[in-house]
């Protein structure tokens, strides 16, 4: 399978991108948001996903491989072939899509054209859980709960614990700065243990 081209843009279209690889020209399409940010002769990568059916090789291609994955994670779900995932990709990033999958948001999913409430139900019960953020759009690690449990261990109640990191916390704790929030924190509750 070819799961990423790097070459030179050859052609721009309304529905996909030629890409020249070492004198090649691949036919790849795409979403028009990632074909109206490409210009002839400009150097790219495409991640891509190629579909083989039995009167065809077809290259769909994204410039992100969260993009990619998730366009391979709709194509999980009966019903959703590789025209409407790219449709569903068309119209909502990879982040919106597991947010409405997350929060059960039938509605957002119908947005896109050829997704009923029958397709769009199926879509939510089949992707629960599969549908990631991209590495790149998740949230910040988070020690807080080290620095609680560490405090458990130490004898505090879990209230206890939670109330003092927040006490000495304002946002999410850098991997890096658990000890200084640990020793913060028992400072804070220094006066609090009886």
């Amino acid at each position: 399978m070819i799961a990423q081209l790097t070459g030179t843009v050859a052609h721009v279209g309304a529905a996909a991108m030629i890409v020249d690889v070492a004198g090649v020209g691949y036919r790849v399409l795409a979403t028009p948001a990632a074909l109206g940010e490409l210009r002839v002769r400009q150097d790219v990568t495409v991640h891509t996903q190629m579909v083989v059916r039995e009167d065809s090789m077809t290259l769909f291609g994204f410039l992100t491989a969260g993009e990619r994955d998730t366009f391979a994670s709709l194509q999980s779900v009966q019903g959703v072939g590789p025209k409407l995932a790219l449709a569903m990709l068309a119209v909502h990033s990879p982040e919106a899509l597991s947010a409405a999958v997350q929060a059960g948001d039938q509605k957002a999913l119908q947005k896109v054209p050829g997704i009923g409430a029958k397709v769009a139900a199926r879509l939510l019960l089949e992707l629960g859980g599969k549908l990631a953020l991209p590495e790149a759009a998740a949230a910040p690690a988070d020690a807080r709960g080290e620095v609680i449990e560490a405090l458990q261990g130490l004898g505090y109640a879990a209230k206890q614990a939670d109330a003092a990191v927040e006490a000495v916390a304002d946002g999410p704790v850098a991997p890096g700065d658990t000890a200084t929030v640990l020793r913060a924190a028992l400072k804070h509750l220094g006066g609090t243990r009886a």
